[in-house]
């Protein structure tokens, strides 16, 4: 009988701590270097998990992933993209499992699902990014950068960044802001690209003065010696924090679950400190060149909200920008 016991908790135990393995299905809009670090770290700290990653702009990425689910046959398991409001909306169409994470207490509540359906794993800002070689006394405010001569900025399209789909929501429902300022930003000729890395390149090569981009691309790109200067508007900057959520009926939960909680860990937020990214747990410190998260000021709205009019406002700025 004793025997028999002793089998029985060995199994139980073994059952209990046994390590998620199998293959991992990873969509994400994360940069292509990025996306390759976070996985091979997830991958050395969970040797039996094999992850394949689809990579891409946001919008293109959950486009593909609906595609899916309406042909019956979703392939992610993990999606790892820009923004809470892509997440409102698939949490709406009931596309996600709630997860606790066991590192849920660590991530502040504003940048969490409080179902437990996504987390934040990052600080973004979007900010104003302007060459070096080219300016010597930047503007100051989102207003002066709309007022510049036609030509000067260049700037995502939410038609394709997330970020840049959110920033339209957030920015348009701030009073000092609004669609009459990216009206005047669309009089005075801005160029579309299709993702903030395009962004940082035109400014970098001097094609375009001045640029709105996601904060880490010229912080890491001025460390690196490129000739591009950061600067944080005085109305403030909307952030993202790309989110993780796990597909509902993945076929591997537990390596998804696992993947989740690492991104959370320290060891996952030090991983993004490390490839140069504001961490959101306050156990980690950011990486130089960054200001503290308590010194920014910060521009936001409610993820739902933003969800139910994303379409609207993307259609909006389409014609405005004749897109």
């Amino acid at each position: 009988m004793f025997r028999t016991l002793a089998l029985l908790l060995a199994l139980a135990l073994g059952a209990a701590f046994a390590q998620p393995s199998g293959t991992l299905r990873l969509y994400t809009s994360q940069p292509d270097a990025d996306a390759a670090t976070t996985v091979a770290a997830f991958e050395a700290a969970y040797p039996g998990v094999d992850v394949e990653v689809f990579r891409s702009g946001t919008e293109q990425v959950i486009a593909r992933f609906l595609l899916e689910v309406e042909a019956g046959a979703p392939q992610a398991d993990v999606l790892l993209v820009a923004d809470a409001p892509t997440f409102e909306l698939l949490k709406e169409r009931d596309l996600l499992e709630p997860y606790r994470s066991i590192s849920a207490n660590a991530i502040g509540a504003a940048y969490a699902d409080p179902d437990g359906y996504y987390y934040g794993t990052k600080i973004l800002a979007t900010l104003i990014t302007y060459n070096t070689d080219l300016v010597s006394d930047p503007v100051a405010s989102w207003a002066e950068l709309a007022t510049l001569p036609a030509g000067q900025v260049v700037m995502p399209s939410p038609s394709y960044s997330g970020a840049a789909a959110y920033n339209l929501g957030v920015m348009t429902r701030d009073a000092r802001l609004g669609w009459d300022w990216y009206a005047t930003l669309a009089a005075n000729d801005p160029f579309l690209t299709q993702g903030n890395g395009a962004v940082l390149r035109t400014v970098a090569n001097g094609e375009r003065p001045y640029g709105m981009v996601v904060d880490f691309l010229p912080i890491r790109a001025a460390l690196e010696g490129s000739p591009v200067g950061v600067l944080y508007p005085s109305e403030g900057v909307p952030v993202i924090t790309e989110p993780v959520g796990i597909v509902k009926g993945t076929a591997n939960p537990e390596a998804a679950r696992a993947f989740v909680d690492f991104l959370l860990s320290v060891e996952g937020q030090r991983v993004a400190v490390g490839m140069g990214y504001m961490p959101l747990r306050a156990d980690v410190a950011p990486p130089a060149g960054f200001p503290a998260l308590a010194d920014l000021t910060l521009l936001t709205a409610a993820p739902a909200e933003l969800a139910a009019t994303r379409d609207a406002d993307k259609e909006r700025f389409a014609t405005l920008f004749g897109e």
